[in-house]
């Protein structure tokens, strides 16, 4: 039986946001997926997380936002995906929960893919950073498998926030076939991005 830390991760995450105060500064609205496409379904888990949570899934129609990606901006990057990766352990949906997927913040310290990227975006939101810039994003893998990332616009480019990944990477170096986003107006719609073989996100096999 893996044993729940709940309560101590919780506080942590408490005391890493009351550290994290810089807001990001929007910049401007250009795409470099070329392959951004039409709208497409939300992922398998998506709309069961934002009626169980829909204070994560707030939004509605906005203008799209770049963050000035200045050297503080870049810093809190790297800490937010390190911090994360380093205090959430990897478990399979199904081990953690009975079912094959389920996202969910993870409060308790374990989550597969697509709960570190919850964490990672929710962290940086409550720093300050535009939700538009943030925008969770469901990809191919090295393996061919489904897997979920943070996607971060900025002036500067699009970076990946990877829970398989310590360092902040540009997307073109990620080495992944780019599936569908969120789309930077809504974050309830999503959009293709070019690969229409279906994807489900599922936990890494990422060893401690």
């Amino acid at each position: 039986m893996v044993k729940r830390t709940g309560q101590a991760k919780g506080l942590a995450v408490v005391a890493f946001l009351m550290a994290m105060g810089t807001m990001a500064q929007a910049g401007d609205d250009r795409v470099l997926y070329a392959s951004l496409g039409d709208t497409t379904r939300a992922p398998i888990g998506w709309i069961e997380f934002c009626t169980e949570t829909p204070v994560e899934c707030r939004g509605g129609a906005s203008q799209p936002r770049d963050i000035v990606l200045s050297q503080t901006a870049w810093r809190d990057l790297i800490k937010v995906n390190r911090w994360v990766n380093e205090n959430v352990k990897p478990i399979t949906d199904m081990d953690h929960w009975g079912v094959v997927e389920k996202w969910s913040l993870p409060s308790d310290g374990y989550g597969d893919c697509e709960d570190y990227v919850l964490l990672k975006r929710k962290l940086l939101i409550d720093a300050g950073w535009p939700r538009e810039a943030l925008l969770i994003t469901v990809v191919r893998d090295k393996k061919g498998e489904g897997h979920a990332v943070l996607t971060v616009k900025t002036d500067k480019g699009e970076y990946v926030l990877d829970n398989q990944n310590e360092s902040v990477v540009a997307w073109t170096d990620t080495g992944y076939r780019f599936v569908k986003r969120q789309s930077q107006s809504d974050p309830n719609v999503w959009v293709s991005l070019g690969d229409a073989r279906p994807a489900v996100a599922t936990a890494s096999a990422r060893e401690r």
